[in-house]
Formats: structure tokens, sequence, C-alpha cells
């Protein structure tokens, strides 16, 4: 009897200790679909996007390229004939005028020159005299045979040997004259020999190199010497720049241009194209073209051979409404930057730019697809791009509204924190709240 009762004990418990297993196991599934539901419902999506907002700003479209400042005329003054420097009469930084004396070669050896020149002239002279007076000699002999020939005095023999006679000195008399020419051709090379021994500023300016000290012998057997360079206006000066052949199209003469150099750090220079010059530059199959751009240098500031650091604005535009050039080259995963630039997407053309209506089109128009955040999801916005300063581009037309958050890049959220909110291009809080540039 006793046995009988134990055994049925233990089969109670059996079954209550089943019982609460399997209580157990169902409490545990029902918490795990229950943690499933939550997470599914609250977990952060796998992308999100950062963006910027959509602003009004000012935009200016610059050129940047480097130049040398020079003189707007710069002469090399040279020496056209060999010899010592004797003297100079200019220096560094010298103001000269038009025909002043600035230097003297040794006139020594040109002195001679011309001294021999001249008693080589003199000589020839001499000598067409005596040749006039042998000339005319012959031509009253040969009228003397022929008159005594007519009288029967004289033989036909006399008559010739005397014509003969006076050709000879006739042409005797046109050599000689001939020797005096070149004579004085010779006299004329001597004095102008020696007048090249002084050298003369061709122009009113500045010398900003001299090349040569006295005692120095110069040899112009191949070449002209340079002895100065002289500037003509140092108040009036050019900057010849190097600007690419995808830039140039965009500029035209009369354009304001501005410029630093080191000299003076953080002070603008300003200029104007003056002319942009059809002859190209290749270097390392790079092309470009020199812009002058004309500068007054009233205060001497600037000198000859400074680098210049050159900015030209071409156009700007004041209210635009503006996107950071990272939302042209953003593009949501598994669309490729082809779909994205193809225009493709909604969004349209839009009515105008926030309400604006068109705006007029730049020469730099182009057809661009923007993603606009809403929520987590991305819509793509057709835009035509105008002007753009390399850190934000205008939009000339389309569906965009000032504030509009528009995405720039995405951000892993397994990696990342929260999702950035729109922002600034340049920094700073949301909503275009940033600190602007311009």
């Amino acid at each position: 009897m006793t046995r009988r009762r134990t055994s049925e004990v233990s089969q109670s418990m059996i079954v209550k200790r089943i019982a609460l297993s399997i209580f157990f196991v169902l409490l545990v599934s029902a918490g795990g679909a229950f943690a499933w539901r939550w997470h599914v419902a609250h977990k952060r999506p796998d992308v999100t996007y950062k963006t910027a907002a959509v602003e009004k700003r000012r935009i200016s479209a610059k050129v940047t390229a480097s130049g040398t400042l020079s003189a707007i005329i710069t002469v090399q003054v040279g020496a056209q004939v060999s010899g010592r420097i004797s003297k100079l009469y200019a220096d560094w930084n010298s103001p000269v005028t038009k025909g002043e004396l600035i230097a003297t070669l040794d006139p020594a050896l040109y002195q001679a020159a011309l001294d021999q020149a001249k008693a080589n002239y003199d000589q020839a002279v001499a000598q067409l005299g005596k040749s006039q007076a042998a000339a005319k000699l012959a031509e009253i002999q040969l009228v003397r045979e022929k008159a005594l020939k007519e009288q029967g005095l004289a033989a036909q023999q006399d008559v010739d040997t005397a014509v003969s006679v006076a050709e000879a000195a006739r042409a005797d008399l046109l050599l000689q004259a001939a020797n005096v020419e070149q004579a004085r051709a010779s006299l004329n090379q001597a004095e102008v020999n020696l007048s090249y021994t002084k050298i003369y500023s061709p122009i009113d300016g500045t010398v900003i190199s001299r090349a040569v000290d006295v005692g120095q012998t110069v040899a112009a057997s191949l070449q002209a010497p340079i002895l100065f360079t002289i500037a003509e206006d140092l108040r009036k000066m050019q900057v010849d720049t190097n600007v690419s052949e995808g830039d140039v199209g965009r500029l035209k003469e009369g354009m304001a241009a501005y410029f630093t150099v080191d000299a003076y750090p953080g002070k603008r220079f300003r200029g104007d194209i003056g002319q942009i010059r059809n002859a190209a530059t290749n270097v390392q199959n790079v092309v470009t073209y020199d812009a002058v751009i004309k500068v007054q240098n009233d205060q001497l500031e600037l000198r000859p051979g400074m680098t210049a650091n050159v900015t030209i604005v071409y156009a700007q535009r004041e209210g635009a409404l503006a996107i950071p050039n990272a939302a042209l080259r953003f593009h949501p995963p598994n669309v490729t930057p082809e779909v994205r630039r193809g225009g493709g997407g909604g969004g349209g053309g839009g009515g105008g730019v926030g309400g604006g209506g068109k705006r007029h089109r730049d020469a730099e128009d182009e057809t661009r697809t923007v993603y606009v955040v809403h929520g987590d999801t991305a819509v793509p916005v057709t835009i035509h791009a105008g002007i753009t300063d390399g850190l934000i581009t205008e939009v000339v037309d389309g569906d965009l509204h000032e504030a509009d958050p528009i995405a720039i890049d995405t951000i892993d959220a397994t990696s990342a924190g929260s999702a950035s909110t729109a922002s600034s291009p340049f920094g700073g809080g949301g909503g275009g709240g940033g600190r602007r540039m311009f």
C-alpha cells in the first residue's frame, strides 16, 4: 500500500516538471518573438544619408593662374662693336633718359682706324686730281693731232695713238673717282664704328640690370653682348599669366583681375586683361595661353620678375540657389554615375528655382541629377547646373527649394553614429545656418 502511494507521488512530480518545462519553453519563445518584433520595428536602416541644406548664396566663378610681372616695354641695350669697357655712367636702378650716355668702350683702335681711313680718302682724292689732269692733257693732245692731220702735217697713226691715250685717261679718271667713293665709304664706316664706342639709352626708363663692369672686354663678333636692361616705365606693368586651354575661352579683354605677390602677404592688386595672345605654350602636353594683365604701379611696390597668383572673376550671381559640389558627385548605392548624369529620375525640370522662375542659362549649364532626402529615402531631382566656384554650384532651374536636404554622402549605420542632419556645405549647424564665406 505504501509502495503504491509512493509511485503515485513520483508520477505526479514528473507531470509537474514536464508542465513547468513546457511553460518555460513557451515563455522563452514568446520573449524571443517579442524581442525580434521590437528589433525589426526599431532597427536603424543599413544606410543613412549625410545631407546639406540648399542655400541662397553669392557665387563667383573664377579662373586662377600664375604669372610673372614685367615692365610693358623692356629693352636690352648691347654693344655693336667689340672692345674694353672704359666708363659706365649708369648702374642698377638708375633713371635714364633717351639719348643719355650710359657707357663707353675704349676708342683707341677705332680712332686709329678712322685716321687711316681719312688718309686713304685723302690719297684717293689726290690720285683723282692727278687723273683729271692727265685726262685733260690727253684731250688737248688729241685735238692737236687731229688739226695737224687735216693740214697734212701728221700721220694717221699719230691721230690713232692720241685717241687711245685720251680714252685711257678717261677710263683712269672713272677708276680714280670710284676709288674716292670707296675711300669715302670706308671713312664713313670708321666714323660709325667710333661712334658705337659710346652707348646711349634708347628710351626713357630705369636700369633694372647691368651685365658688365669697367675693364671688361665685350665681343660683338657673333651677336651683340648685352650691357644693360632698361624698363621704360615701372609705373605701368603687366602680368603674363599661363591660363589653361580649358579656361581661356571664359576670358575676355577688359575683365578685371586680382592678384597677390609674396612680397605683400594679404594685399590684393587689381588689373585688367589687356590681351589674350593666340600663341600657345605646350609644356609636357599641357597647353596654356598668355593672358596679359595691365597693372598700374604708381607706388612702385611691384617689381619686375615677381610671381603673381592671379584670380579672374568671369561670372557672378547674387542670391543664387546653391548646392555643394559633393551633391553633384553623389549617387546612392546601386545607382551608377552614368545613369545619374543622364538626368533620369523623377522631379522633372520644375517650374523654376524655389518658385523664382528660370534664370539666365550660363554657358556651363549642364543637366544633372541630385537627390533630396525625405525620411530614409533619396528622391532623384533633375536640375541644370550653372556656374561654380569650385565648392558650390548654382542651380539654374529644377525642382529644388531653399533648405531642402540634399544628399552628399552615405553613412553605414553599423559603423557610424547617427546620420548627419541637413547642414551647410561649409560646415556649421543644420538648416543652412553655417558661416558664409562670401
